[in-house]
């Protein structure tokens, strides 16, 4: 068998290992082995278990999630490789532990090195097999020559090297201080941060060549959408199967707010981005579902559980509140080992491949996903 068809085979069975785990569950294994499917992974930043309205009644900022949880599977016991960005993301692309990758902690705006170059990564794999790959959003595993995701396997790439309070930014009409204030109704008021990298305006990449620094977070969502759409439907009228790896700029902290309608609410900032990342990740769904929607298969997770920290403006950890933290003994979140730390909201969906409206116990982490290195 032709080695390429043989690597893309073990990726389709390593993501199907999804479902493997659920008793009764059925795979069509005919219809995969003889046609590529598409892959989209989807990669909320610093997102709550209860931010899903699935997951957590309490919430009621999802229905686009909450749809795809309806029309595909819902894990309930997902968790992160790591309770931060770097690691996590580092792991969900090579399916290994940050002990055996070499990530094992945040890349900084001053890093010169990245995610080592040997290491394989997802996109390297399915584009030597034939796909068409792209990345959208934040990258944040070393953004320096041979470390940047040009030269990882991707043959678009548009979005930010790293987090989006790593430095200044653009916010028309904020007048911001050195870093990003937090979100108020008065476009005056502010509240700086501290330890953002005050003397570094974050780039927008196309590719290589760095079209807005400092990158204006009012359009940002916007644009990553637009280029999302375009690749899917551009990758349709090829005829080609690809791999988009979106990892989107919510929810870690809202910085600023969008442009309309996504202004209109500032009494709850972090509720309003909620709205927005979902609104987006319906339209990638709507996007696949008039192009490709049994040749797709879509998967939606977090890099970490909600980062409390800045601006207080954190996502929901469900039930994952102890004792401990009640008592305020601190944080169940992001940077923790707690269960709110990597606990994460995910969701799969792939019609006449995933049996809708599933919801599956396991416990499982990308690894149990995807491992391109060994194929298990």
């Amino acid at each position: 068998m032709d080695i390429l068809l043989l690597k893309t085979l073990v990726l389709v069975s390593c993501f199907a290992g999804l479902f493997y785990y659920h008793p009764g569950l059925l795979f069509n294994w005919e219809r995969a082995v003889y046609k590529k499917p598409n892959f989209i992974v989807i990669l909320a930043d610093d997102i709550g278990w209860g931010d899903l309205g699935a997951n957590w009644d309490l919430k009621k900022g999802t229905p686009n999630l909450d749809k795809i949880a309806q029309e595909g599977m819902r894990f309930v016991d997902f968790h992160s490789a790591a309770s931060t960005c770097s690691p996590s993301r580092a792991s969900l692309l090579t399916g290994r532990l940050g002990l055996r990758n070499g990530v094992t902690h945040n890349f900084a705006v001053t890093s010169v090195a990245g995610l080592p170059l040997n290491e394989t990564i997802l996109a390297e794999v399915l584009k030597e097999a034939g796909y068409l790959t792209a990345m959208i959003g934040k990258w944040h595993l070393g953004h320096h020559g041979p470390f940047h995701p040009s030269f990882r396997g991707f043959d678009f790439y548009f979005g930010i090297p790293y987090s989006p309070d790593m430095g200044c930014t653009d916010a028309p009409g904020y007048n911001l201080p050195p870093c990003p204030a937090c979100p108020r109704c008065s476009a005056t008021a502010s509240n700086p941060q501290t330890n953002c990298y005050p003397e570094v305006a974050l780039p927008l990449f196309e590719n290589l060549a760095i079209v807005q620094q400092p990158v204006n977070l009012t359009t940002l969502a916007a644009k990553y959408t637009e280029k999302i759409i375009h690749f899917i439907h551009y990758a349709s009228q090829k005829g080609l199967p690809f791999f988009l790896y979106v990892a989107l700029a919510h929810m870690h902290v809202p910085l600023v707010l969008s442009e309309p309608p996504w202004n209109q609410s500032c009494q709850d900032p972090y509720g309003t981005y909620l709205k927005e990342m979902d609104a987006l990740v319906g339209q990638i769904k709507d996007a696949v579902d008039s192009t490709a929607k049994e040749d797709t298969f879509l998967w939606f997770t977090g890099d970490n559980g909600p980062w409390s920290e800045k601006c207080d403006y954190a996502g929901s950890v469900g039930p994952y509140t102890g004792m401990w933290q009640r008592k305020k003994g601190g944080s169940s979140a992001k940077q923790t080992t707690w269960e709110g730390g990597h606990r994460v909201p995910t969701v799969a969906y792939w019609p006449g491949k995933i049996p809708a409206n599933v919801t599956s116990p396991v416990m499982l982490r990308p690894a149990e996903v995807v491992n391109v290195r060994t194929g298990r």
